[in-house]
């Protein structure tokens, strides 16, 4: 194996001092999207509803095209050619499915029922969240904490097939089985076909995908890597973060009656979401440190198992159990916490990033 210089650390001054206006700045537009989506939501009498209408078999396409546009630009800077040294690294990858898929749905059902013992409606939601693993904003958190492209463009796509295949398994099991054996009462059945999970996975992710996958291959070939990675690259980046802040205006304007109504219920969610994320980043985060993986895989490791698919656990919430019903709420307030819990994180990585050796063991 040969030793591969890491990220270099910018020269004088931390990696948050050398970022741009827009990324430094992140955690304000965030948070900015966010008031605004709920203001227009309830300032606007129907935008919710109309924003709700705007959908083709159950996705909905204003949050479809804002994801499109923030993921875009990310994928297109992958260098697909380097994938094979991602897949090569067994440690990253076993750690990575049993955090997703062990680790992470274990840890939000056993939250949801220390916390919510007496809410079953808000605890099934909070359930179903867990086993919506992140197949979409993970990639921008990873690109902002200078995580490694190549790695996360694997494990989402590792976490994809999983999805498609381990949602509606995992869901009976946590669900109607496991509170049976353990004596805590009847179980809820959970309706999802798994036509509906391999859509909201082809147009979340493998449309994105696609179009960056593209992008390259077109792009290198007749501009060059180093023109296309110099010049082109960076006339795409921002539209990245206005992506992000798109979506998450419309997320919350689609939620903003749900979520301004009911402020005590948001509060009793959002506190197992918090231990959740804490539970699942630092960890994740400690054990790739441990196991020796370099920064960029470690930061990687860690966003890919705390994030989750609050698209699809929105989703399968409403069309299961209703617009109106604790499911559902607990799947809005998801990303209420999730998006600036991350966005911390972010922060938190970019700081840690020093103590981290400057080379590590490649394929």
């Amino acid at each position: 194996m040969t030793s591969v210089e890491a990220p270099a650390e910018p020269e004088g001054g931390s990696v948050v001092g050398k970022l741009s206006t827009l990324d430094r700045y992140l955690a304000v537009w965030i948070l900015a999207a966010m008031a605004a989506g709920l203001g227009l939501g309830r300032a606007i009498p129907g935008l919710n509803d109309a924003l709700a209408a705007v959908e083709i078999g159950g996705v909905s396409l204003p949050i479809a095209l804002g994801l499109l546009v923030m993921m875009y630009p990310v994928l297109a800077k992958v260098r697909y050619d380097k994938l094979d040294a991602v897949t090569g690294d067994r440690r990253l990858m076993a750690s990575s499915l049993v955090l997703n898929w062990a680790l992470g749905p274990a840890v939000m059902f056993t939250l949801a029922w220390v916390f919510l013992s007496d809410l079953p409606e808000y605890r099934t939601g909070l359930i179903i969240v867990g086993l919506a693993r992140c197949i979409a904003m993970v990639i921008i958190w990873n690109d902002l904490a200078c995580g490694d492209r190549e790695a996360t463009a694997v494990l989402v796509a590792l976490n994809s097939v999983f999805q498609v295949l381990a949602f509606g398994l995992l869901g009976w099991f946590y669900l109607e089985l496991l509170p049976g054996w353990l004596g805590l009462g009847e179980g809820e059945h959970l309706d999802v076909s798994v036509g509906k999970i391999a859509l909201n996975v082809l147009v979340f992710l493998g449309v994105p995908l696609l179009a960056g996958f593209l992008t390259r291959r077109v792009g290198e070939r007749r501009l060059g890597r180093e023109r296309y990675e110099q010049n082109f690259l960076p006339s795409i980046g921002p539209w990245a973060l206005y992506g992000l802040l798109f979506t998450i205006v419309v997320l919350f304007a689609l939620q903003g009656d749900t979520i301004t109504a009911q402020p005590l219920d948001v509060a009793r969610i959002a506190v197992p979401l918090l231990v959740y994320f804490a539970l699942m980043w630092f960890g994740s985060f400690a054990l790739g440190r441990a196991i020796g993986l370099p920064y960029d895989r470690t930061v990687t490791l860690a966003f890919t198992a705390a994030g989750n698919n609050f698209e699809l656990a929105i989703a399968v919430a409403i069309a299961t159990f209703g617009v109106t019903s604790g499911q559902a709420l607990s799947g809005v307030v998801g990303p209420l916490i999730e998006v600036p819990v991350l966005v911390g994180l972010v922060y938190v990585s970019l700081a840690w990033r020093r103590r981290f050796p400057v080379t590590r063991l490649g394929s």
